[in-house]
């Protein structure tokens, strides 16, 4: 009898150890701030995910773990995926994770390029933003092929452009995933951009036929409409005196031209500034410049297809804080604006 209770006891003693070591085995490893992260493959036995989790040090027993697995049939839901939890975490989290699909969220990189930006102000702000290097970026917009756009097919080879992909790549603010991000991807996600947007304006391309310009004309209309106006409501306007110089066959004499061929814009143009000898100074040289001279807005874009009609031949920026223009017919009339505008200042 004596050893029918010995014996009784051992396997009460022997039980109760299983059960603490399978009640132990389940409870959290020691905790930690630090985020491990952990990658389910498609295809992933249960079995091999409990040891990666004890691999990581997420669990303190990965044969205990893929007996629970089996008993429970939870191994069953369990979602491939990357994931990331914190040791400390509970197993019944772990599994609510991956049996969820609760993903580790992809690390991206975001950037705003405002409305006419120039390729070096954006390669300047992508470079702060990702860490792509700057010149890196500059060498890829100026490839003049290899891009699977068609918009770029648009940009004349043979233009003497400063840098081909400028006015094309679409200001917005962008969201990529850092894995994998290079200065081409970013150039093509902005070209797609572009041509994504131009959709939005209905019919565009017959609107584009019908005002007898090229594509790439437009553009370089567009970001000059957009680097001369402020006011919104004057956009068409401008976009108007602009055709209307050209048909007179008149230098557009735009500031924003020569501004572009500085690496630093100057608050005020000198007059030795306007002599600079390029294809882009509009003071010097008849019609349009190259190519854009920064990144347009959709709604310079709009103006651009659809330019105010007007008589208008000249305008100068009021000096009254509100940055519109005043506008003439004549340049008898622009020089009385002229005048206007410096008592504006002085008021």
């Amino acid at each position: 009898m004596k050893k029918l209770a010995i014996a009784a006891l051992v396997l009460i003693l022997i039980a109760g150890g299983a059960v603490f070591y399978v009640w132990n085995g389940l409870q959290p490893v020691r905790s930690s701030e630090t985020p491990v992260g952990f990658t389910v493959e498609s295809g992933m036995s249960t079995s091999s995910i409990a040891d990666l989790l004890e691999e990581k040090g997420l669990i303190k027993n990965a044969l205990i773990l893929k007996g629970y697995l089996k008993l429970s049939g939870e191994g069953s839901r369990l979602m491939a995926g990357t994931y990331e939890a914190t040791p400390g975490t509970p197993f019944q989290e772990l599994l609510s994770k991956m049996n969820n699909g609760e993903v580790k969220p992809e690390e991206m990189v975001r950037f705003t390029i405002p409305e006419g930006y120039t390729i070096l102000q954006m390669a300047e702000t992508i470079a702060r933003e990702s860490g792509i290097d700057e010149k890196e970026f500059l060498e890829v917009v100026d490839q003049p092929s290899g891009w699977n756009v068609p918009i770029a097919e648009e940009i004349p080879a043979e233009a003497n452009l400063r840098h081909h992909l400028e006015g094309y790549l679409f200001p917005a603010t962008y969201e990529l995933p850092k894995k994998d991000l290079t200065a081409k991807g970013i150039a093509e996600t902005m070209l797609k951009e572009t041509e994504k947007r131009l959709a939005e304006i209905p019919d565009w391309e017959s609107q584009l036929e019908a005002r007898g310009v090229t594509f790439h004309e437009l553009m370089t209309i567009a970001s000059l409409v957009e680097r001369e106006v402020v006011a919104d409501q004057e956009r068409a306007l401008v976009a108007g005196v602009i055709y209307n110089r050209l048909d007179e066959d008149m230098r557009l004499e735009i500031d924003a031209t020569v501004q572009y061929l500085l690496d630093k814009p100057k608050e005020r143009l000198l007059y030795a500034d306007l002599e600079v000898e390029s294809p882009y100074n509009t003071y010097r040289q008849k019609g349009l410049p190259p190519g854009p001279i920064s990144s347009p807005s959709l709604e310079s874009i709009q103006a651009a297809l659809n330019p105010e009609k007007s008589d208008y031949l000249f305008y100068v920026t009021k000096k009254d804080g509100t940055q519109e223009h005043l506008f003439a017919k004549t340049y008898k009339e622009h020089l009385k604006n002229i005048e206007a505008s410096k008592k504006m200042a002085q008021q």
